[in-house]
């Protein structure tokens, strides 16, 4: 290893995520980067806002950032870099319970083949998302599974069918759980009771829905935004569950868009969900898409 082409690496590691297997393959990780010609310094996070805080105080010291965790790690992690304002690419190596920013970029599950991609990959550039003054990476929700989805990531897999079902076993209306909710849009108002809003950057949305590749692309400095309607009559139940069966995403129950920016107006008490960690409520939040933000290392 010649010492004038030696980079240095952060590695910032999650050793709770997951079964633990980043942990585990540690040597073999740091060997990988080692034979890739980096010097790696190590930080394994303990708590909640660890990896914000590495990132952001050592990012500007580090050629490459590459994180190791679940989707919450790497949400904490892109915010230090962002926050520090280093230009640096990142790599990432999923191994939480949840990857679904992960496998809507097609990066590796196994560890050490994710790992070999980001020494060997380029880096690409893709957005992020602002919400009032957090970043979050995939998704930002509302509504009828934001509470079942940060107390159990991995059992919202179906939150949508999920949904489906509580509604089809419904008998009258005041068991559906509504939020009012006011969102101004560039060009337009949308104001009504909603079930459950998703403002997402990814293909697979809480590993609920797995959208359209083809209407959705996150490196094009837009968000989709989906919001179901609370029913007003059984009969709208029967058409909320059919489009959710079918998915079909624009119908007079749900309304699907793309958006730059946009701003929401909601009880305060409305807590989100952003990349499966819990956000409190905002009478007013402003959401917007931060084009290109980081560059991902990603082999073609």
């Amino acid at each position: 290893m010649g010492a004038m082409n030696v980079k240095k690496l952060l590695l910032v590691m999650n050793p709770y995520a997951g079964t633990r297997q980043g942990v585990r393959y540690l040597a073999d990780i740091i060997g990988i980067f080692n034979r890739a010609d980096y010097e790696v310094l190590a930080y394994m996070t303990s708590g909640q806002g660890d990896a914000q805080k590495i990132a952001l105080e050592k990012a500007h010291s580090a050629d490459l950032v590459v994180c190791a965790g679940g989707d919450g790690t790497f949400n904490e992690t892109v915010s230090g870099i962002l926050l520090s304002g280093a230009d640096v690419p990142m790599g990432y190596i999923p191994c939480g319970s949840t990857n679904d920013f992960a496998a809507s970029l097609h990066l590796p599950t196994n560890i050490l083949k994710a790992a070999e991609s980001i020494v060997k990959g380029k880096p690409e550039a893709y957005d992020m998302g602002l919400f009032g003054r957090r970043h979050f990476s995939y998704v930002a929700s509302f509504g009828a599974f934001t509470k079942a989805s940060y107390a159990t990531p991995q059992n919202v897999k179906n939150a949508l069918g999920h949904m489906a079902y509580i509604l089809s076993g419904i008998s009258e209306l005041s068991q559906i759980r509504k939020t009012h909710v006011r969102i101004e849009l560039e060009d337009r108002v949308i104001e009504d009771d909603f079930i459950f809003g998703a403002v997402s950057n990814s293909t697979s949305v809480g590993g609920i829905l797995t959208l359209d590749p083809k209407q959705v692309d996150m490196r094009d400095g837009k968000f989709e935004l989906l919001l179901v309607r609370a029913p007003k009559n059984l009969a709208e139940v029967g058409e909320c569950i059919q489009a959710l069966q079918s998915k079909k995403y624009n119908c007079a129950m749900i309304t699907f868009l793309s958006t730059e920016k946009m701003t929401v107006f909601a009880d305060p008490t409305m807590n989100w969900t952003l990349d499966g960690e819990r956000e409190d409520g905002h009478e007013r939040v402003e959401i917007r898409n931060l084009h290109h933000a980081i560059r991902l290392m990603k082999k073609e």
